[in-house]
């Protein structure tokens, strides 16, 4: 495979190798049945977005490729086709693990030349995926970012990042952090089917609550929409209700994106479980991986309204904004001193 002979002259940031590099391992364990985790050394750990990008952050970082979440819709599997990896059963199960992220990033906050712009991360595969619960990179990886005194964001499906959230709580004080929670499925049934890897809709609403408690301003992506299965009002209205119970401050909805491999791997699931939506689909996407434009407009106008009478902002600045940072009490400050 291409990656296993790369080097650690590597410029990418993510594989420099595996069979070159002694310290570098396959791993299976029992606990992670099914899982094989492939541990490389980065050599950057900081991912530079482009030029063109219109999105509120130029800096991202993925401590892991692959995602164990298996998401039928997740955008990011085509990349897994880059290390001679397929976009579907591979993506879910082949998890290549960046164990040296946080030194790496570290170095990289320490030049002259970082500006403390922002940072995003689970931008491509989920921080808080199973693996993390091995592997403990983020709370390097949240140090490093507090000490350079750097902004950073979250978004995840993970309810790992609850072990972190007295970590979080203290880098707040320091810096800008914002967290959002993507809740996009509340069928049970559709939920294990879509996102098999991933903790339960209940358990990511109650993560929200959680981090709410501790002063964020959270923001929930209800996102995939996927069409025909989950954007029926009483289902989005059940959702937001939820969201907004759960005490987020922002929404937002938009409909599911077939970019690449991601659509055969979809639609096969799709074939398999409502084929009668077939058809609706190759009209509604044609041959390419965005909705017609009619349904993201209908989407964005049965949305709109619901938002509204759950109290939600649709914009997500309450997520953008600096968490709030709870008054210190002796609890908190206890599971603070783990991190010290």
């Amino acid at each position: 495979m291409r990656w296993q002979n790369q080097t650690l002259d590597a410029d990418d940031g993510a594989l420099p190798g595996l069979s070159r590099a002694g310290f570098v391992r396959t791993v299976q364990t029992p606990e992670f049945e099914g899982i094989t985790f492939h541990e490389v050394l980065c050599k950057s750990a900081l991912n530079k977005m482009p030029e063109s990008s219109t999105l509120p952050f130029h800096w991202t970082i993925n401590p892991m490729r692959g995602c164990s979440h298996a998401c039928r819709y997740c955008f990011a599997r085509p990349t897994h086709e880059y290390l001679d990896l397929d976009a579907g059963r591979d993506f879910d199960a082949q998890i290549v693990v960046k164990t040296n992220i946080a030194a790496v990033l570290r170095k990289e906050l320490g030049r002259r030349s970082w500006q403390r712009d922002p940072v995003a991360l689970g931008t491509n595969t989920d921080p808080y995926q199973r693996a993390e619960g091995r592997y403990r990179l983020m709370p390097g990886i949240i140090r490093a970012l507090t000490d350079a005194g750097t902004p950073f964001s979250i978004l995840t499906k993970g309810t790992l990042l609850r072990r972190d959230l007295p970590l979080l709580t203290l880098a707040a004080r320091e810096v800008p952090v914002s967290v959002a929670v993507s809740i996009a499925i509340l069928d049970q049934e559709l939920h294990r089917g879509l996102e098999s890897g991933t903790p339960s809709p209940r358990a990511r609403l109650d993560m929200v609550r959680a981090l709410t408690d501790a002063g964020f301003a959270v923001h929930v992506l209800v996102a995939p929409v996927i069409p025909y299965l989950t954007d029926d009002r009483a289902h989005l209205d059940e959702l937001f209700g939820a969201i907004a119970a759960a005490g987020a401050t922002s929404a937002v909805a938009f409909p599911m994106h077939l970019r690449g491999s991601t659509r055969g791997w979809f639609l096969g699931w799709l074939a398999e479980t409502h084929p009668a939506l077939l058809r609706r689909y190759r009209q509604l996407y044609g041959r390419g991986a965005y909705v017609a434009p009619e349904y993201a407009t209908w989407l964005r106008e049965r949305v709109t309204p619901l938002l509204e009478r759950h109290g939600l902002t649709r914009d997500g600045e309450a997520a953008r904004a600096p968490a709030r940072a709870p008054e210190p009490r002796d609890a908190v400050d206890t599971q603070l001193a783990l991190f010290a």
